[in-house]
């Protein structure tokens, strides 16, 4: 097809766009929301995998946590009962006897539903309490927004001092400093020394409401026959990470006499592990937006289809005055084909541009950046000209196969 041609065409097939808008604009509508529904799912797929990467980072890439299973395990099909918790004891050995080159630190949750009160104020009782070692805010991505960190004094002393979350300290101290005021929690009261910079919610709900204690004095006001710590290590460079797995597993084996032939009875989970994890979770939810945008553009196509047929019965004369002019099937059949392909592209164009902002607005309520997903963008493009291809097809050769004579005769 030569360009003057191309251009003929095109031309043509927005004259006869413009004389049945109404329905050129329904059949766009409906291209437009199976594109809306793929550009914007994915959009939006993308800013929380961005988000889930950048949380992530934070933690680092080279972080590791052992923990246990406090919940019946099933293994090849078999019941086992819950991991023993790791007490105290093998907390400290394992944080005092790890020599690879990493920080370790030990914690644990003291509770998820506690209520802070300052001078008669109370906070929502959803604040989840964390007793902590001085390496727990570096190992775990937390940083100090003003004030300080719990220092290893304050373990030794037994001090009542505490960490609060960004949110928690703007509800408990909205027109004053927190800092060296003194909150009250279960039985305990606690000097504020430090608030935390914002982490959001993404990947830890509620990391904004938390509160630290050390951990002395959380074993204090919450301790429990059964509690049990968990670790987290930080290697100096990820590619220390495997080599550290490997020599933290060993070391909590001995220190928990687990037998030589037995599997362990703790857990170690690594930082990148846990990201590949939710990402693999984003990808089903991919798949089925894809999947509900094929649907709709199926649709679409059958409706793309059906008015090229329409358009091809009322332009008959049309045809057959240009086939006795001399137009070859081929110019006829591109003619009809540049039109179901101009259709498919607008209702495309609408369908990205809606897909974007609508993918832009859900990835903003969970507080990632703006997003241009150009790989998304290109497929949606190319998937409206297939399917402006493959619905023009037929109608483009049936219009190129009509007689001149018969065409010229229809009423």
């Amino acid at each position: 097809m030569t360009r003057r041609l191309a251009i003929e065409n095109f031309r043509i097939a927005l004259r006869s766009i413009r004389s049945q808008l109404l329905r050129a604009l329904i059949t766009m509508a409906i291209i437009a929301i199976g594109i809306t529904a793929l550009v914007g799912i994915l959009t939006a797929i993308d800013s929380i995998k961005l988000s889930l990467s950048s949380e992530l980072s934070l933690m680092g890439a080279n972080t590791f946590t052992i923990r246990t299973s406090q919940n019946r395990i099933f293994q090849d099909g078999i019941s086992r009962k819950p991991d023993p918790p790791i007490t105290y004891s093998q907390a400290l050995d394992f944080k005092q006897r790890f020599d690879y080159p990493s920080d370790v630190s030990f914690f644990h949750r003291a509770t998820f539903g506690a209520t802070l009160t300052y001078r008669g104020k109370k906070s929502k009782p959803n604040v989840t309490i964390f007793g902590v070692d001085e390496n727990y805010l570096s190992t775990a991505g937390y940083n100090v927004k003003y004030g300080r960190n719990i220092s290893e004094q304050d373990l030794k002393a037994n001090a009542h001092v505490c960490i609060l979350g960004k949110e928690l300290a703007e509800n408990l101290f909205p027109y004053v400093d927190p800092l060296d005021k003194v909150i009250s929690t279960g039985n305990g009261k606690f000097r504020v020394i430090g608030v935390l910079a914002e982490k959001g919610s993404s990947v830890q709900m509620g990391a904004d409401r938390v509160c630290f204690l050390p951990v002395a004095a959380s074993r204090q006001y919450y301790g429990s026959a059964n509690l049990s710590y968990s670790l987290n290590v930080i290697a100096y460079s990820p590619d220390q990470l495997t080599p550290a797995v490997s020599e933290a597993t060993g070391l909590m084996r001995i220190l928990r006499r687990v037998p030589l032939r037995e599997k362990d009875n703790f857990i170690v989970r690594r930082s990148d592990s846990l990201s590949e994890l939710l990402i693999e979770n984003l990808s089903s939810i991919t798949l089925m937006a894809t999947l509900i945008a094929v649907i709709t553009l199926l649709g679409a196509a059958v409706a793309v289809m059906n008015i090229m047929l329409v358009s091809v019965t009322e332009r008959t004369r049309e045809i057959g005055t240009r086939k006795a002019l001399g137009a070859p099937k081929k110019t006829i059949r591109s003619q009809f084909l540049m039109e179901a392909i101009l259709i498919c592209q607008m209702g495309g164009a609408m369908g990205v541009v809606l897909g974007i902002l609508i993918g832009n607005i859900l990835a903003f309520t969970s507080g990632t950046g703006f997003l241009i997903p150009w790989d998304w963008i290109l497929g949606g493009v190319l998937t409206c000209a297939l399917v402006g291809i493959v619905s023009g097809y037929y109608p483009a050769v049936k219009a190129s196969q009509l007689d001149p004579i018969e065409a010229l005769r229809h009423e």
